[in-house]
């Protein structure tokens, strides 16, 4: 029996995130969350989501931790996790929205780049796109604790690294996404809702 991840964070900030998923999908049939991690925000969202099936995904070696939660607290709409790598997989598509959080800043800007291309490619009409983390505005910080937040990220990888709301805004104009929404959140994140108007090619 593998032994449950726990992320310290996820536990901190799922209400919050939760609190905006339930007005922002309240139409929404399917979820594709990339980078399900430790596989806690996917139990805690699901369970009060019920209309909604969603997928779980991340790289293989994430998956016995996801599963393990999985496993405590089954639910009919909690998929088990897809292989997903942004740089090389097959997307699942089409889909409603799309959901990651705490990933662009980890992710090397090759795989936030192709990150946004798989999106583009996998949401459906409409469909919204929900980016969660820390984002620089107008090339500053947001707060001293991000700044040392993005020196601790550089050091052990230096292509890791808080990114700039602005690129990231140009990354999805560039792939037919507009974003609609930019809600501040506690601990200095955002939530960023992009949506696709154009449909799926």
């Amino acid at each position: 029996m593998h032994t449950k991840p726990f992320s310290q964070a996820c536990e901190n900030n799922k209400a919050v995130i939760l609190a905006h998923l339930q007005r922002l999908f309240k139409k929404t049939h399917s979820v594709l969350e990339i980078g399900s991690g430790t596989g806690q925000h996917a139990v805690f969202f699901t369970q009060a989501l019920a209309h909604i099936r969603w997928q779980t995904s991340d790289r293989e070696i994430n998956h016995a931790g996801i599963n393990a939660w999985i496993d405590e607290q089954p639910q009919a709409n909690l998929i088990r996790p897809i292989e997903l790598d942004v740089l090389t997989s097959d997307w699942p598509k089409p889909v409603d929205a799309i959901y990651t959080a705490n990933t662009a800043h980890i992710m090397p800007w090759q795989a936030v780049q192709a990150m946004f291309d798989g999106v583009s490619r996998s949401l459906a009409h409409k469909g919204l796109f929900v980016l969660y983390g820390p984002f620089n505005y107008h090339g500053q910080f947001s707060s001293p604790s991000n700044a040392r937040f993005d020196e601790h990220l550089r050091t052990n990888n230096a292509e890791q690294g808080i990114r700039h709301h602005e690129d990231i805004c140009a990354l999805a104009i560039q792939v037919g996404l507009t974003l609609i929404e930019d809600n501040a959140m506690p601990a200095n994140n955002q939530l960023l809702v992009f949506t696709r108007e154009a449909s799926c090619g």
